[in-house]
């Protein structure tokens, strides 16, 4: 039942967004499209966060596989083992 509350109020938050905002609703698809985006982006700022926030690195290899697989919804392949995932440091 929580999941259903904060979901209504979640849409009543970007209801009234989009009355400040002047945009109709339902919004037109580019609209809609760029917000869903949005929602999937900041939906991954959490473990982000939460990596940050514990003092554990936050390489590019983990945001390929963890955040951005979740945003795009097309899993990374993994980086051969014996050379470091383009993007990455090491120290």
């Amino acid at each position: 039942m929580k999941i259903y509350v904060v979901s209504l109020a979640a849409g009543i938050l970007v209801g009234l967004i989009y009355a400040l905002l002047q945009v109709r609703s339902p919004a037109p698809p580019a609209i809609a499209l760029v917000g869903l985006l949005g929602m999937l982006v900041g939906e991954q700022a959490v473990p982000v966060i939460k990596k940050m926030v514990s003092r554990e690195p936050v390489t590019a290899s983990w945001l390929r596989s963890e955040c951005v697989a979740r945003i795009t919804g097309v899993e990374a392949k993994p980086a051969p083992a014996d050379q470091p995932a383009p993007g990455d440091r090491t120290a």
